[in-house]
Formats: C-alpha cells, sequence, structure tokens
C-alpha cells in the first residue's frame, strides 16, 4: 500500500468518526452535516429511514435522530473495513428503550428495556466527503429483545 493510499483511508475513518462523533456524541446536526457531501444517501435498514439529498438527510437527522436518541446510547466498533473509496464499520449499540426511536423502530413505544444490537455500515466516501451510508440493523434481535 502507497503512503498516498494509507492518507486516503486515514481520511475516509476521520470523515465517518467525525460524523459519528458530532451525530452521536455531541449530538450536533450542523456539525454532522459538514462531513456530508452534496448528494448525499443516508438509509436505515430494515426501517428506511433517512434521506436522498441534503435537506431530506438534515431534516432526517434533526427530527428522527438527535432528538430521539436514548441517554445512555453507547456505539463500541467491533470491526472496521477500509479501501480507498469506502468504509464498513460492525458495531454493537446499546440503549435503554426510554424513548420512542423513529429512525430505528418507527412505531414501537418505548419499552424501558435495555437493548444490545449490531449494526453494520456502509460508508462511500469521495474527496473527504461521505457520499452514501447504508446501515442495516439487526432489527429481528432487537424487536425480539425488546418485545418479548
Amino acid at each position: 500500500m502507497t503512503p498516498a493510499m494509507q492518507v486516503l483511508i486515514r481520511d475516509i475513518e476521520r470523515a465517518w468518526d467525525g460524523f459519528c462523533a458530532a451525530l452521536y456524541e455531541r449530538r450536533d446536526v450542523d456539525a454532522a452535516m459538514v462531513a456530508l457531501d452534496d448528494p448525499v444517501t443516508l438509509v436505515h435498514m430494515p426501517s428506511m429511514t433517512g434521506g436522498n439529498d441534503r435537506a431530506e438527510v438534515r431534516a432526517h437527522l434533526a427530527d428522527e435522530v438527535v432528538g430521539h436518541l436514548p441517554a445512555d446510547l453507547t456505539r463500541t466498533r467491533v470491526s472496521r473495513t477500509v479501501d480507498t473509496r469506502r468504509l464498513v464499520d460492525e458495531v454493537r449499540w446499546s440503549f435503554t428503550h426510554d424513548r420512542e426511536l423513529p429512525w430505528l423502530l418507527p412505531g414501537l413505544a418505548p419499552t424501558g428495556r435495555t437493548a444490545a444490537v449490531l449494526a453494520i455500515s456502509v460508508v462511500h466516501v469521495r474527496q473527504g466527503r461521505i457520499g452514501t451510508v447504508r446501515t442495516l440493523w439487526d432489527d429481528v434481535r432487537l424487536r425480539r429483545g425488546l418485545l418479548s
């Protein structure tokens, strides 16, 4: 791997890590949006929430995500694979289902139960900015843990 490729990979990681820190730790939509390209697509599957342009993504993050993040939300990276165009993270999310989560579990009222779920995010980055994020949540295990 050339030094230039190493720098590119670090830039991709920095863009994604910055986006996640802004959104999930600082809960700052404006700071998260700085990392996103134009156009951008962000989709959570299987709930199919997200957006297909900057306006939709901003509205989604502001209205459905940031205001609905559980107080005790934690994320722990399990694995990461990066090349010169994309990053794939496997992350374990833990939280208490103490509020509605329209971005993750639309229509499911808070259960008060704790949950731990795995998610895989595939992130495409071009010229240091995030162009596409597709996150696949283990919806079956999550719902089973919250409803059984």
